[in-house]
C-alpha cells in the first residue's frame, strides 16, 4: 500500500468532516427551507455566519461547532499521544468544555450543545458519574462524527481501530443500534482510507471480517448451525451487535448509481430520509451523496447542506467520506483556507498516520 495515498484520504476524511461541520454552521437547522433560501440565497456555496437569534450566533463563517471543536481536540491528542489515549480525552471534555458548561442548549464552546453532550454533561458534572458510565440513549450521530479521527488513526489496524472506535462512542452514546451504526460508519471511513473503493462488494468485503473476526460484531446472527457463536464474543465493551449496518451503504451506492432511481436534485435527499437528527435519517443521506458525488468533494458537501434540517451531521458524515475516497490533496482550496485555524488542523491531519 502506498503511505502517501493513505496519509492523504486519512487527512482527507478528518477535514472533510470539520469542513462539513463549519459549513452548517450559519444555516443550522432549517427545516422551513423557503427560510433558508430567503435567508441565505437559491444555493449555499460556502461558509456563512450564523444569523442573529439563530443556534450560533456569535460564531463567524468559517468557525467551528461544538462538535467539531471536540473533533479537533480528538484528532490533537491522538496525534500528540500518538494513539487514542482515553483517559486524556476525558480530561479534555472535562476541562475544556464539561466545566464551560451549565447544562443549557446555549453554553460552552462552540455555541450550540447538542442532545448527548448535555446528558453527558448531567452524568458527568451533576451526578459525578465515573468515565465509562457516562452514556446515554441520545440517537444522533455525534459519536460517529468525532470518531472520524479515531476511524482515520487506526485505518490500518481495523480489528484494534472497530474496538476502540466503539469504546469513545460509548462515552457519551450506549443505545445498541446507534453504536452499531455508528461503529459501522467510522468502520468503513477506515476502508475507503485503506483504499477500499465504495461500490457494490465493500459491504461484502466488510461483512466477511465479521465472520472471520477480524472485527468486532458479535451478535447472534454469526452462529453455526449448531447454535453456537460462530466466533466467542468479546467483552461487552468492545464488542458490537449488529453487523448489517455495514451492508446498507452498498445498498445505498447500487440505487445511486441506477439511472432508474432518480433523486433530483441530489439536496433532495433530505427530505427522502427524513431532515431530522436522528442517526436513521442522517446517515443514509450521507451515504447516498457520497455514493453520488464520490469523486466531487464540493458537490457532495454542498448538497448535503443544501438539504436543510440537521445539515451539519450531514455535511459532516459526507465529508468524511468523501474525503476519505478523494485524498486532502484534492478537496477544493478555498475550503480548507477558510476552516477557522486550517493551520494547525491541517498540520494535525497529516500527522495521523505514523
Amino acid at each position: 500500500m502506498n503511505k502517501d495515498k493513505i496519509m492523504d484520504r486519512a487527512a482527507g476524511a478528518v477535514l472533510g468532516a470539520l469542513i462539513g461541520d463549519a459549513l452548517g454552521l450559519g444555516p443550522h437547522w432549517y427545516y422551513d427551507l423557503d427560510r433558508m433560501r430567503a435567508d441565505y440565497g437559491p444555493w449555499i456555496d460556502g461558509y456563512t455566519d450564523p444569523k442573529p437569534g439563530r443556534y450560533h450566533a456569535g460564531l463567524k463563517a468559517g468557525d467551528l461547532s461544538q462538535t467539531g471543536l471536540i473533533t479537533a481536540e480528538l484528532l490533537r491528542s491522538i496525534v500528540e499521544k500518538p494513539v487514542y489515549d482515553e483517559g486524556d480525552f476525558t480530561s479534555i471534555l472535562d476541562e475544556k468544555f464539561l466545566r464551560k458548561m451549565d447544562g443549557t442548549a446555549y453554553s460552552g464552546p462552540g455555541g450550540y450543545t447538542n442532545q448527548s453532550i448535555r446528558e453527558l454533561y448531567q452524568a458527568r458534572v451533576v451526578q459525578g458519574r465515573p468515565w465509562g458510565k457516562t452514556g446515554d440513549y441520545a440517537d444522533t450521530t455525534e459519536g460517529a462524527e468525532r470518531a472520524v479521527a479515531i476511524a482515520a488513526r487506526y485505518a490500518m489496524s481495523p480489528s484494534e481501530g472497530a474496538q476502540v472506535i466503539a469504546k469513545n462512542i460509548r462515552l457519551t452514546q450506549i443505545d445498541p443500534f446507534v453504536t452499531a451504526l455508528s461503529a459501522a460508519y467510522c468502520v468503513i471511513v477506515s476502508a475507503l482510507i485503506r483504499g477500499e473503493p465504495f461500490d457494490a462488494t465493500l459491504s461484502a468485503k466488510l461483512y466477511s471480517m465479521v465472520e472471520s473476526g477480524e472485527l468486532p460484531f458479535t451478535h447472534a446472527v454469526l452462529v453455526d448451525k449448531k447454535g453456537a457463536y460462530a466466533h466467542a464474543p468479546k467483552a461487552a465493551s468492545v464488542s458490537l451487535p449488529y453487523p448489517d449496518g455495514l451492508l446498507f451503504p452498498s445498498h445505498i451506492w447500487t440505487a445511486a448509481k441506477d439511472p432508474n432511481v432518480a433523486i433530483e436534485p441530489a439536496w433532495k435527499v433530505s427530505l427522502i430520509y427524513g431532515m431530522p437528527c436522528s442517526i436513521i435519517c442522517v446517515l443514509p443521506a450521507a451515504y447516498y451523496l457520497a455514493a453520488r458525488f464520490q469523486d466531487d468533494f464540493e458537490q457532495a458537501v454542498l448538497h448535503a447542506l443544501n438539504g436543510g434540517g440537521q445539515n451539519m451531521s450531514r455535511a459532516m458524515l459526507t465529508g468524511a467520506l468523501v474525503g476519505a475516497q478523494v485524498g486532502l490533496s484534492r478537496i477544493p482550496k478555498r475550503f480548507i483556507d477558510g476552516l477557522s485555524n486550517s493551520d494547525e488542523i491541517v498540520d494535525l491531519a497529516k500527522g495521523l498516520v505514523v
